[in-house]
């Protein structure tokens, strides 16, 4: 057999693989190249995640097919679920006789004490076939406990940073000034009268309307392929950056989320009349413009965020929300770049912009 080739393949370079798939399906593909039984897998981790307790991926031999099975905290849809590491979805896969055998565990930070490592398998083991396996699961607890670091890592700054910033961060733009210059659509959403409406409720009611707002938008954005930058406050920045698809294809894409973002409020607001709250009145803009994006502040505290003119611009347009009574307005840029029916408004001085601004709104608004 060449498990001894599986043995130093797992010391010398899975321990570089980052997909938990990739190292899932070559290690069972190796397994099956050995002469293992198998019929599929299933690797558990449990990184630290604000809703994702468990994530398990499920590996089947046959096609060498990898899935992905999340388990939520308690409470949350799927919670149910957040205990199983995909066994019942290895009986079903098809085999006569489907045995599971626990391969290994290993415990490093917050990784889940259920194995984190299971095969299928069309047949029982012999005694040396288990002794066997049994090695490669001591000897996959090192390059496991590295996967496992990289997915934390790599959770915790997506939640922090959102997905598209930390890819930037996790590929080594680490450094202050480190960047590009990139167009984007620019969303900028506040709630109005805040302050006042925060001194007169409890902190927890300030925190509860402050969720539901982000909430909100935040998911509208990302539903539609946006990247939410930032949290000022009750003020949100987002971003729908423009790659190689025409500026008008990021501005629907646009314009749908904060449509949702407005829906969504709507719904909030009627919750929040029925439990005797106050309704939470907000402005949204929208512009299109070039922004850096990248980190900024001291040597050694940066913040990966966009500036640019394009932000104070996008940020005082929001500011045109109460005075003309609107929840939502958009530039003339991006109005430029899209069919969809808008309302003129004219033309607007924004505080510390030179030239004046064209001012769209939505028909309903």
């Amino acid at each position: 057999m060449r498990l001894p080739s599986t043995l130093a393949w797992l010391v010398d370079t899975a321990g570089a693989i980052a997909p938990p798939d990739d190292f899932l399906a070559m290690l069972g593909a190796r397994l099956i190249a050995d002469g293992m039984p198998l019929v599929g897998g299933s690797l558990t981790l449990a990184p630290p995640h604000p809703i994702i307790a468990r994530r398990t991926w499920l590996w089947r031999a046959q096609n060498g097919q990898v899935i992905e099975s999340l388990g939520f905290g308690v409470g949350l849809p799927g919670a149910a679920d957040a205990g199983k590491p995909g066994s019942d979805w290895l009986r079903g896969i098809g085999a006569e006789a489907v045995n599971e055998h626990v391969a290994g565990t290993a415990e490093s930070g917050r990784l889940s004490e259920t194995p984190l490592l299971s095969w299928g398998l069309s047949r029982s083991l012999t005694a040396a076939e288990a002794e066997l396996l049994s090695e490669t699961a001591r000897f996959a607890v090192a390059p496991l406990a590295a996967l496992g670091t990289r997915l934390t890592l790599t959770d915790l700054l997506q939640s922090y940073l959102g997905q598209r910033s930390a890819s930037q961060v996790l590929a080594g733009r680490s450094r202050r000034g480190a960047g590009e210059t990139i167009r984007a659509v620019l969303v900028y959403g506040d709630l109005r009268g805040f302050t006042a409406l925060s001194e007169s409720l409890a902190p927890e009611a300030v925190i509860a309307a402050l969720d539901g707002w982000f909430d909100r938008v935040a998911g509208a954005v990302h539903a539609f392929g946006g990247e939410v930058l930032k949290f000022i406050g009750d003020g949100v920045l987002a971003i729908f950056p423009i790659t190689d698809q025409p500026p008008s294809v990021a501005c629907e894409a646009a314009l749908s989320a904060v449509a949702a973002a407005r829906a969504g409020m709507d719904h909030l607001d009627e919750a929040r009349s029925r439990e005797g709250s106050p309704p939470l009145p907000f402005g949204l803009a929208l512009h299109l413009g070039d922004v850096f994006w990248g980190n900024i502040g001291t040597a050694d505290r940066l913040d990966f965020t966009a500036i640019g003119p394009a932000v104070n611009l996008v940020s005082r347009l929001e500011g045109l929300c109460k005075p003309l009574d609107r929840s939502v307005l958009i530039s003339g840029a991006v109005a430029s770049e899209t069919k969809a029916p808008l309302v003129p408004l004219g033309e607007h001085m924004l505080r510390g912009i030179a030239e004046p601004c064209a001012v769209f709104t939505l028909p309903e608004d």
